[in-house]
Order: structure tokens, then sequence, then C-alpha cells
């Protein structure tokens, strides 16, 4: 085990998918010679040269499109976004190609693409960039969905996506790039999916969330202790697929819950959450399930951001609500 932030660690796990697998190739704008706008694919080009390590145009499509014929050829690529709010501009090679091209042809042309996006706020960026639509792309059948919280699960999830032979669309929290560190374990350590992590105990309310929202949980579920009140934190780390019998059981144990998210609220993944959990435990809830979540509004620009995505006094207002109820 060793101590890295979430960007050292997806950077170790590209290392380390690059040097096990000669097919494995990265591709996207500024992954070569910038190493990455955030520097996660810092030093691999010059480790591995410009036939796996490729940078492409300011296209989305066309780098979507390039990875889907790759993997038709025969190679592992791993294609990068620099930003989630981007993905609208592939968005017809993502679902109508990346996420049927199994299905469409009755299982002969697998699809192990991995689409890497970071996105989420607190960086203050411009418009377009920290949007959440990780909802939008669950209604996509055949890509997996997967939201790392932590260090380790970033680079567990990243070595799983690789190896899968279906495409995964991998959402990296910008402010876990370098906020959020944590002990990684060293060489392999891959996460399965569809198994959600319990990021802290708790008695009389179950907080679900993913992604960056996770810590914004812990944050909250912290200083509701000190009122008395015991708040479990699940972290579902993949969002497609989900581990709903793991949901279950944990609301169940409570018997309350509140979810967490940064797109906005009209139905966001948390509605899902809500159903899942209202068809499987409804005979365990004692309150309404709440969601706190980002307005129906456009992303705001940085310095009211603050605003928009959900705080730690929100979920605290949640949970006492809940509590309550």
């Amino acid at each position: 085990m060793s101590r890295r932030n979430m960007v050292q660690a997806i950077n170790e796990a590209l290392r380390g998918e690059l040097e096990r697998d000669p097919r494995t190739m990265i591709l996207g704008q500024d992954i070569g010679h910038l190493g990455g706008v955030f520097r996660a694919t810092d030093g691999l080009l010059d480790e591995f040269g410009p036939d796996r390590v490729v940078d492409m145009p300011l296209a989305e499509a066309a780098i979507v499109g390039a990875a889907i014929g790759l993997a038709v050829a025969g190679f592992v690529p791993i294609a990068e976004l620099q930003f989630l709010g981007f993905s609208h501009q592939a968005f017809h090679q993502i679902g109508s190609q990346l996420a049927r091209m199994r299905y469409r042809s009755q299982g002969r042309l697998p699809m192990p693409v991995v689409i890497r996006a970071p996105f989420g706020g607190g960086v203050r960026t411009p418009e377009l960039h920290s949007e959440a639509l990780e909802a939008q792309f669950v209604q996509s059948p055949g890509l997996s969905v997967v939201m790392p919280a932590t260090s380790a699960d970033a680079k567990g999830l990243l070595q799983t996506a690789v190896r899968s032979p279906d495409p995964v669309l991998f959402c990296e929290p910008l402010r876990g790039y370098r906020l959020v560190s944590g002990e990684v374990p060293e060489g392999d350590a891959p996460v399965p999916f569809g198994r959600l992590r319990i990021a802290r105990e708790g008695d009389d309310v179950t907080i679900v969330a993913w992604s960056a929202a996770v810590h914004i949980a812990e944050k909250a579920a912290d200083l509701v202790a000190e009122e008395g009140i015991s708040a479990a934190v699940v972290d579902l780390r993949t969002l497609v697929p989900l581990d709903e019998a793991g949901l279950v059981a944990e609301v169940s144990s409570t018997g309350r819950c509140v979810v967490v998210h940064e797109a906005p609220l009209t139905a966001g993944f948390g509605a899902e959450i809500v159903a899942t959990v209202t068809e499987g435990a409804f005979y365990s809830l004692e309150a309404p399930v709440a969601r706190v979540a980002s307005p129906d509004t456009p992303y705001p620009p940085g310095r009211i951001e603050d605003l928009y995505i959900p705080s730690v006094g929100r979920v605290v207002d949640a949970i006492r609500a809940t509590v309550k109820a």
C-alpha cells in the first residue's frame, strides 16, 4: 500500500494496463505531449511511444469513433474526453454505436473500450466542464457507468474497466484528482463492478451517494453524529451495474434514506435509487426517501457554483428532516 491522490492512482492504473497488455492504447486530446490537461497521462508517451499514446484532434465523436474501430480491429482502447460535459458531441457514437455493437453483431464484436471523463463542481470551471451527465448514459444498454470516489477505487475500478470485454464510461471527479488521497494497493487490485462500498456504518439513516458526493455525505454524517444521529454512508461505486441487493439491505437496516448527487434533481439517477429502495425496502421504510441534488437549471458560473451543487449543510438538513419524519 502507498498513499496516492486520485490522479496519481489513475496514472498508475493506466501505466500498469499498458504494460500488461500490448493491445492496450490510449487516445484523446492533449494526452500525449501535454500528459493530459490534468496530467493523468503524464509520462506515458515517453514510456510507451506515439503508437500507443495518441494525441487526437478536438473532436469527441472522432475520438470515440476511432476507439470503436480500434476495438473491432482487436485493440483495447482507452479514450479520454477532457470533460464529461463534452460527451454530447459524441453521444451518437456512445449510445448508438459503442454500447450496441455486441448486441448488433450477435456477440461477434465485443467492445473493450473505456471512456474516461472528468466531471463535477467545486473547481470553478467554465460552462460545459462540470456538468454531471451520468443519468443520461445509464439508459444506453450495454454500457457500464463507473463513478469512483476514492483513490483506491479509481485504480481498482479502472483496472476492471480496461479488462472488461464491454464498454465502460469511467467518470472521474474533478475535485478528487488532487483533493482526495488515500492508501492504494500496489500492482493488481481490481475492484469488481456492481458491489457498493460502505464508507461509514450507521443505524439511524443511510446516505447514498457516488463520486465526489460521497465525501459531502461523510462530512454531513460527522456533523449529525454530534447531535446523536448515526448516519451510514453508502458509496455505490458503479451505477451500471447497480448493487440493488446491497442497496436494499443497507437501507432496510436503518429504515431511512437520503440520496445525494450533483446532477439536476429531475430524472437524475437519484430517482432510480428512490424507485429501487421503494420497491425493495418498502416495508422497512419509516420515512419518505429524500434527495439532495442540484436545481433544474444550466450549470452556473464558477463564482456561484457553491449555491448550485449539494452542500454539507443541505445534506445535514435532509438528514435531520428524514430522521424526524
